[in-house]
Protein backbone atom coordinates (compact mmCIF):
# COMPACT_ATOMS: atom_id res chain seq x y z
CA UNK A 1 0.00 0.00 0.00
CA UNK A 2 1.20 3.49 -1.21
CA UNK A 3 0.20 6.70 0.38
CA UNK A 4 0.72 10.21 -1.30
CA UNK A 5 0.38 13.29 0.06
CA UNK A 6 0.89 16.99 -0.49
CA UNK A 7 2.53 18.66 2.60
CA UNK A 8 3.58 22.01 3.06
CA UNK A 9 6.70 23.09 4.86
CA UNK A 10 6.85 26.97 6.23
CA UNK A 11 9.64 29.10 6.41
CA UNK A 12 11.63 30.04 9.70
CA UNK A 13 11.04 33.57 7.94
CA UNK A 14 6.96 34.76 8.10
CA UNK A 15 8.22 37.24 5.79
CA UNK A 16 9.17 34.11 3.09
CA UNK A 17 7.18 31.74 1.16
CA UNK A 18 7.49 27.78 2.25
CA UNK A 19 7.70 25.40 0.03
CA UNK A 20 5.06 22.88 -0.89
CA UNK A 21 6.57 18.74 -1.08
CA UNK A 22 4.98 15.22 -1.78
CA UNK A 23 5.01 12.54 1.76
CA UNK A 24 5.55 8.96 -0.19
CA UNK A 25 4.71 6.21 2.57
CA UNK A 26 5.53 2.51 1.27
CA UNK A 27 5.67 -0.05 3.24
CA UNK A 28 5.75 1.95 6.10
CA UNK A 29 8.67 4.11 5.03
CA UNK A 30 8.52 7.68 4.52
CA UNK A 31 10.12 9.91 1.63
CA UNK A 32 10.31 13.31 1.11
CA UNK A 33 9.91 14.81 -2.44
CA UNK A 34 10.31 18.45 -3.35
CA UNK A 35 8.80 20.56 -5.24
CA UNK A 36 9.35 23.86 -7.25
CA UNK A 37 6.15 25.24 -5.66
CA UNK A 38 6.38 27.48 -3.10
CA UNK A 39 3.73 29.86 -1.58
CA UNK A 40 2.49 31.56 1.66
CA UNK A 41 0.61 29.34 4.64
CA UNK A 42 -2.88 30.42 3.96
CA UNK A 43 -2.53 30.31 0.24
CA UNK A 44 -0.57 27.20 -0.23
CA UNK A 45 -3.88 24.92 -0.37
CA UNK A 46 -5.13 27.02 -3.29
CA UNK A 47 -2.16 28.22 -5.26
CA UNK A 48 -0.59 25.73 -6.78
CA UNK A 49 -3.75 23.11 -6.54
CA UNK A 50 -3.75 21.94 -10.04
CA UNK A 51 -0.16 21.81 -10.46
CA UNK A 52 -0.01 19.44 -7.11
CA UNK A 53 -2.91 17.27 -8.96
CA UNK A 54 -1.79 16.72 -11.72
CA UNK A 55 2.06 15.58 -9.41
CA UNK A 56 -0.06 13.11 -7.60
CA UNK A 57 -1.53 11.87 -10.39
CA UNK A 58 2.03 11.23 -11.74
CA UNK A 59 3.03 9.36 -8.75
CA UNK A 60 -0.07 7.35 -8.80
CA UNK A 61 0.66 6.33 -12.11
CA UNK A 62 4.39 5.69 -11.41
CA UNK A 63 3.34 3.35 -8.23
CA UNK A 64 0.54 1.41 -10.54
CA UNK A 65 3.04 0.82 -13.56
CA UNK A 66 5.90 -0.70 -11.52
CA UNK A 67 3.14 -3.12 -9.58
CA UNK A 68 1.95 -3.72 -12.71
CA UNK A 69 5.29 -5.02 -14.22
CA UNK A 70 5.62 -6.82 -10.56
CA UNK A 71 8.68 -4.89 -10.32
CA UNK A 72 9.71 -4.82 -6.29
CA UNK A 73 9.48 -0.96 -5.30
CA UNK A 74 10.09 1.25 -2.10
CA UNK A 75 9.77 4.64 -1.44
CA UNK A 76 13.04 6.01 -3.03
CA UNK A 77 12.24 4.13 -5.97
CA UNK A 78 9.28 6.31 -6.70
CA UNK A 79 10.70 9.18 -5.55
CA UNK A 80 13.10 8.38 -8.23
CA UNK A 81 10.98 7.06 -11.13
CA UNK A 82 8.97 10.73 -10.91
CA UNK A 83 12.14 12.72 -10.55
CA UNK A 84 13.26 11.09 -13.64
CA UNK A 85 9.62 11.67 -15.40
CA UNK A 86 9.90 15.06 -14.74
CA UNK A 87 13.42 15.75 -16.62
CA UNK A 88 12.61 13.28 -19.65
CA UNK A 89 8.74 14.12 -20.32
CA UNK A 90 8.47 17.61 -20.96
CA UNK A 91 6.91 18.10 -24.34
CA UNK A 92 10.25 20.00 -25.65
CA UNK A 93 12.60 17.48 -24.02
CA UNK A 94 10.12 14.61 -25.36
CA UNK A 95 10.21 15.85 -28.58
CA UNK A 96 14.38 16.36 -28.85
CA UNK A 97 14.72 12.57 -27.63
CA UNK A 98 12.68 11.40 -30.76
CA UNK A 99 14.12 13.69 -33.15
CA UNK A 100 17.78 12.80 -32.00
CA UNK A 101 16.75 9.30 -32.83
CA UNK A 102 15.16 9.41 -35.80
CA UNK A 103 18.64 11.11 -36.94
CA UNK A 104 20.70 8.32 -35.22
CA UNK A 105 18.41 5.81 -37.58
CA UNK A 106 18.93 7.96 -41.04
CA UNK A 107 15.14 9.32 -41.37
CA UNK A 108 16.74 12.82 -41.54
CA UNK A 109 13.90 14.26 -43.84
CA UNK A 110 11.68 13.67 -40.69
CA UNK A 111 13.43 14.91 -38.36
CA UNK A 112 13.51 18.04 -40.10
CA UNK A 113 10.10 18.32 -40.08
CA UNK A 114 9.30 17.09 -36.20
CA UNK A 115 12.43 20.07 -35.89
CA UNK A 116 9.99 22.57 -37.93
CA UNK A 117 7.10 21.55 -35.46
CA UNK A 118 8.94 21.99 -32.34
CA UNK A 119 10.22 25.06 -33.31
CA UNK A 120 6.56 26.48 -34.39
CA UNK A 121 4.97 25.37 -31.18
CA UNK A 122 7.85 26.69 -29.31
CA UNK A 123 6.70 30.23 -30.95
CA UNK A 124 3.15 29.38 -30.09
CA UNK A 125 4.17 29.02 -26.67
CA UNK A 126 6.56 31.86 -26.21
CA UNK A 127 9.40 29.17 -25.30
CA UNK A 128 7.46 27.64 -22.01
CA UNK A 129 7.74 24.34 -21.89
CA UNK A 130 5.30 21.77 -20.32
CA UNK A 131 4.34 18.35 -19.64
CA UNK A 132 3.16 15.85 -21.71
CA UNK A 133 0.09 14.87 -19.67
CA UNK A 134 -0.41 19.01 -19.50
CA UNK A 135 -1.28 18.83 -23.29
CA UNK A 136 -5.19 19.32 -23.30
CA UNK A 137 -7.87 19.86 -26.36
CA UNK A 138 -7.51 23.56 -25.15
CA UNK A 139 -4.04 24.14 -25.71
CA UNK A 140 -4.29 22.10 -29.23
CA UNK A 141 -7.18 24.11 -30.15
CA UNK A 142 -5.83 27.24 -29.23
CA UNK A 143 -2.38 25.98 -31.28
CA UNK A 144 -4.62 25.89 -34.24
CA UNK A 145 -6.28 29.11 -34.09
CA UNK A 146 -2.66 30.48 -33.67
CA UNK A 147 -1.52 28.77 -36.86
CA UNK A 148 -4.77 30.26 -38.92
CA UNK A 149 -4.21 33.75 -37.63
CA UNK A 150 -0.42 33.82 -38.82
CA UNK A 151 -1.87 32.42 -42.36
CA UNK A 152 -1.37 28.63 -42.19
CA UNK A 153 -3.69 26.45 -45.02
CA UNK A 154 -5.25 23.84 -43.46
CA UNK A 155 -3.06 21.00 -45.10
CA UNK A 156 -0.46 23.24 -42.88
CA UNK A 157 -2.41 23.27 -39.56
CA UNK A 158 -2.72 19.61 -40.01
CA UNK A 159 0.78 18.66 -41.11
CA UNK A 160 1.81 20.06 -37.55
CA UNK A 161 -0.96 18.77 -35.88
CA UNK A 162 -0.56 15.14 -37.00
CA UNK A 163 3.30 15.17 -35.98
CA UNK A 164 2.49 16.65 -32.35
CA UNK A 165 -0.19 13.36 -32.12
CA UNK A 166 2.54 11.07 -33.05
CA UNK A 167 4.59 12.33 -30.44
CA UNK A 168 2.17 12.40 -27.81
CA UNK A 169 1.76 8.73 -29.04
CA UNK A 170 4.76 7.31 -28.93
CA UNK A 171 4.38 8.94 -24.88
CA UNK A 172 1.28 7.07 -24.42
CA UNK A 173 3.14 3.98 -25.90
CA UNK A 174 5.68 4.27 -23.71
CA UNK A 175 2.99 3.91 -20.53
CA UNK A 176 4.66 7.74 -19.63
CA UNK A 177 1.20 9.12 -19.92
CA UNK A 178 -2.18 8.05 -20.20
CA UNK A 179 -4.44 8.82 -23.79
CA UNK A 180 -6.87 11.55 -23.56
CA UNK A 181 -6.71 12.39 -27.05
CA UNK A 182 -6.48 15.98 -27.16
CA UNK A 183 -6.40 16.05 -30.58
CA UNK A 184 -9.70 15.47 -31.00
CA UNK A 185 -11.21 18.58 -31.98
CA UNK A 186 -8.86 20.04 -34.09
CA UNK A 187 -8.14 18.95 -38.10
CA UNK A 188 -5.82 16.52 -39.14
CA UNK A 189 -6.97 15.24 -42.72
CA UNK A 190 -5.48 16.35 -45.78
CA UNK A 191 -7.76 18.75 -48.11
CA UNK A 192 -7.46 18.53 -52.04
CA UNK A 193 -4.18 20.97 -52.69
CA UNK A 194 -4.58 23.73 -55.60
CA UNK A 195 -3.92 22.29 -59.11
CA UNK A 196 -0.40 22.46 -59.56
CA UNK A 197 -0.61 21.01 -63.59
CA UNK A 198 0.42 22.65 -66.74
CA UNK A 199 -0.55 21.55 -69.76
CA UNK A 200 1.84 20.46 -72.65
CA UNK A 201 1.77 23.80 -74.56
CA UNK A 202 2.91 25.38 -71.81
CA UNK A 203 5.38 22.83 -71.08
CA UNK A 204 6.63 23.50 -74.68
CA UNK A 205 6.96 27.12 -74.05
CA UNK A 206 8.99 27.03 -71.22
CA UNK A 207 11.16 24.29 -73.28
CA UNK A 208 11.77 26.67 -75.93
CA UNK A 209 12.20 29.52 -74.02
CA UNK A 210 14.77 31.56 -75.22
CA UNK A 211 17.37 31.84 -72.07
CA UNK A 212 21.10 32.46 -71.98
CA UNK A 213 22.77 29.41 -72.04
CA UNK A 214 24.87 28.62 -68.27
CA UNK A 215 22.23 31.22 -66.88
CA UNK A 216 20.44 30.56 -63.58
CA UNK A 217 17.09 30.53 -65.58
CA UNK A 218 18.82 28.14 -67.76
CA UNK A 219 19.78 25.71 -65.22
CA UNK A 220 15.91 26.21 -63.70
CA UNK A 221 14.85 25.05 -66.62
CA UNK A 222 16.68 22.23 -67.54
CA UNK A 223 15.98 20.62 -64.18
CA UNK A 224 12.33 21.12 -64.36
CA UNK A 225 12.58 19.39 -67.79
CA UNK A 226 14.56 16.81 -66.26
CA UNK A 227 12.04 15.96 -63.60
CA UNK A 228 9.80 15.52 -66.13
CA UNK A 229 11.55 13.52 -68.32
CA UNK A 230 11.80 11.14 -65.41
CA UNK A 231 8.39 10.65 -64.83
CA UNK A 232 8.03 13.60 -62.90
CA UNK A 233 11.08 12.78 -60.09
CA UNK A 234 11.10 14.54 -57.21
CA UNK A 235 13.64 16.84 -56.69
CA UNK A 236 15.31 15.50 -53.66
CA UNK A 237 15.67 12.39 -55.37
CA UNK A 238 17.18 13.98 -58.87
CA UNK A 239 19.59 15.82 -56.48
CA UNK A 240 21.05 11.90 -54.92
CA UNK A 241 20.29 10.10 -57.81
CA UNK A 242 23.80 8.64 -58.26
CA UNK A 243 26.33 7.56 -61.19
CA UNK A 244 25.88 4.25 -60.14
CA UNK A 245 22.13 4.14 -60.39
CA UNK A 246 22.80 4.61 -64.45
CA UNK A 247 23.46 1.64 -66.56
CA UNK A 248 22.62 -0.34 -69.11
CA UNK A 249 20.39 2.98 -70.66
CA UNK A 250 18.26 2.76 -67.44
CA UNK A 251 18.25 4.78 -64.54
CA UNK A 252 17.28 2.53 -61.24
CA UNK A 253 16.97 4.23 -58.04
CA UNK A 254 14.38 4.10 -54.80
CA UNK A 255 11.97 6.63 -53.51
CA UNK A 256 13.56 8.78 -50.75
CA UNK A 257 9.78 9.02 -49.68
CA UNK A 258 8.75 5.49 -49.78
CA UNK A 259 11.77 2.95 -50.79
CA UNK A 260 9.97 1.92 -53.83
CA UNK A 261 12.15 0.82 -56.39
CA UNK A 262 11.73 2.37 -60.15
CA UNK A 263 13.65 2.25 -63.12
CA UNK A 264 13.48 4.64 -65.83
CA UNK A 265 14.44 4.29 -69.63
CA UNK A 266 17.25 6.92 -69.87
CA UNK A 267 16.75 9.20 -73.36
CA UNK A 268 18.81 11.39 -75.38
CA UNK A 269 16.71 14.34 -74.27
CA UNK A 270 17.94 13.76 -70.59
CA UNK A 271 21.42 12.92 -72.34
CA UNK A 272 21.66 16.23 -73.88
CA UNK A 273 20.50 18.52 -71.06
CA UNK A 274 23.02 16.50 -68.66
CA UNK A 275 26.31 16.66 -71.03
CA UNK A 276 25.61 20.33 -71.46
CA UNK A 277 27.22 20.49 -67.60
CA UNK A 278 30.58 19.47 -66.59
CA UNK A 279 31.27 16.32 -65.46
CA UNK A 280 29.81 15.96 -61.72
CA UNK A 281 32.99 15.30 -59.37
CA UNK A 282 31.09 13.83 -56.66
CA UNK A 283 29.04 10.43 -56.88
CA UNK A 284 25.91 12.10 -58.58
CA UNK A 285 25.14 11.88 -61.39
CA UNK A 286 23.25 15.15 -62.25
CA UNK A 287 24.88 18.61 -61.83
CA UNK A 288 22.83 19.21 -58.70
CA UNK A 289 25.40 18.79 -56.13
CA UNK A 290 28.32 19.15 -57.01
CA UNK A 291 30.55 20.38 -54.02
CA UNK A 292 32.22 17.11 -52.41
CA UNK A 293 32.80 19.49 -49.43
CA UNK A 294 29.41 20.80 -48.63
CA UNK A 295 26.53 19.90 -46.42
CA UNK A 296 24.53 17.79 -49.05
CA UNK A 297 21.46 18.44 -46.68
CA UNK A 298 21.71 22.30 -47.20
CA UNK A 299 23.22 22.57 -50.54
CA UNK A 300 20.22 20.53 -51.71
CA UNK A 301 18.01 22.83 -49.78
CA UNK A 302 19.57 26.29 -50.97
CA UNK A 303 19.10 24.57 -54.93
CA UNK A 304 15.64 23.62 -54.40
CA UNK A 305 15.33 27.45 -53.01
CA UNK A 306 16.96 28.77 -56.06
CA UNK A 307 15.73 27.17 -58.66
CA UNK A 308 12.05 27.44 -57.65
CA UNK A 309 13.09 31.51 -57.43
CA UNK A 310 14.29 31.37 -61.22
CA UNK A 311 11.23 29.52 -61.95
CA UNK A 312 8.89 31.80 -60.84
CA UNK A 313 10.30 34.49 -63.30
CA UNK A 314 10.29 31.81 -66.12
CA UNK A 315 6.49 31.43 -65.71
CA UNK A 316 6.19 35.33 -65.65
CA UNK A 317 7.85 35.21 -69.17
CA UNK A 318 5.40 31.99 -70.55
CA UNK A 319 2.75 33.95 -69.23
CA UNK A 320 1.55 31.43 -67.03
CA UNK A 321 -0.40 32.25 -63.90
CA UNK A 322 0.18 29.61 -61.37
CA UNK A 323 3.91 29.64 -59.48
CA UNK A 324 5.88 27.41 -60.98
CA UNK A 325 7.77 24.86 -59.10
CA UNK A 326 10.13 21.81 -59.20
CA UNK A 327 7.22 20.25 -57.94
CA UNK A 328 4.58 21.48 -60.82
CA UNK A 329 6.77 19.19 -63.30
CA UNK A 330 5.94 15.91 -61.04
CA UNK A 331 2.12 17.07 -61.57
CA UNK A 332 2.22 18.11 -64.96
CA UNK A 333 3.84 14.55 -66.09
CA UNK A 334 0.80 12.75 -64.12
CA UNK A 335 -1.88 15.06 -66.39
CA UNK A 336 -0.29 14.96 -69.16
CA UNK A 337 0.01 11.16 -68.65
CA UNK A 338 -3.61 11.18 -68.09
CA UNK A 339 -4.41 13.64 -71.43
CA UNK A 340 -2.52 10.84 -73.58
CA UNK A 341 -5.24 8.16 -72.20
CA UNK A 342 -2.30 6.28 -70.45
CA UNK A 343 -4.47 3.91 -67.98
CA UNK A 344 -4.16 5.42 -64.22
CA UNK A 345 -2.57 2.16 -63.35
CA UNK A 346 0.50 3.14 -65.75
CA UNK A 347 0.95 6.53 -64.09
CA UNK A 348 0.48 5.21 -60.64
CA UNK A 349 3.13 2.73 -61.28
CA UNK A 350 5.19 4.69 -62.97
CA UNK A 351 5.23 7.77 -60.57
CA UNK A 352 6.00 5.62 -57.63
CA UNK A 353 2.52 6.04 -55.95
CA UNK A 354 2.83 2.49 -53.81
CA UNK A 355 0.59 4.59 -51.04
CA UNK A 356 -2.32 4.48 -53.39
CA UNK A 357 -4.08 1.25 -51.87
CA UNK A 358 -7.08 1.29 -54.03
CA UNK A 359 -4.77 1.33 -57.66
CA UNK A 360 -2.32 -1.20 -55.62
CA UNK A 361 -4.89 -3.88 -54.99
CA UNK A 362 -5.44 -4.85 -58.52
CA UNK A 363 -2.29 -3.40 -59.89
CA UNK A 364 0.69 -6.00 -60.12
CA UNK A 365 4.03 -4.73 -61.14
CA UNK A 366 3.49 -3.72 -64.51
CA UNK A 367 6.90 -4.08 -67.05
CA UNK A 368 9.25 -1.53 -66.79
CA UNK A 369 9.20 -1.36 -70.86
CA UNK A 370 5.01 -0.53 -70.65
CA UNK A 371 5.65 2.64 -68.59
CA UNK A 372 8.89 3.44 -70.29
CA UNK A 373 6.44 3.79 -73.75
CA UNK A 374 4.38 5.67 -71.68
CA UNK A 375 7.15 8.28 -70.69
CA UNK A 376 8.20 7.85 -73.99
CA UNK A 377 5.23 9.46 -75.77
CA UNK A 378 4.99 11.84 -73.19
CA UNK A 379 8.59 13.65 -74.14
CA UNK A 380 7.91 13.35 -77.65
CA UNK A 381 5.00 15.71 -76.82
CA UNK A 382 6.75 18.18 -75.36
Amino acid sequence: MTSIKVKFRPSADAEREGAIYYQIIHDRKVRQCSTPYRAFPKEWQTRFREETRRDVERLTRIVRRMESRGTVLSADDIVEEFKLYRSRYSLFRFMESVIMNLKECGKIRTAETYTATLQSFSRFRRGRDLMLDEITPDIIQAYEAYLRVRGAVPNTTSFYMRILRAVYNRAVESEAIEQRNPFRHVYTGTERTVKRAIPIAAISRIKNLELPRGSKMDFARDMFMLSLYLRGMSFVDMAFLRKKDRADNHVTYRRRKTGQRLDIAWTKEMQSIVEKYPPNPTQYLLPILTNPLSDERIAYRNRASCINRQLKTIARMTNLKIPLTLYCARHSWASAARTKGIPVSIISEGMGHDSEATTQIYLASLETSVIDRANALIIRSV
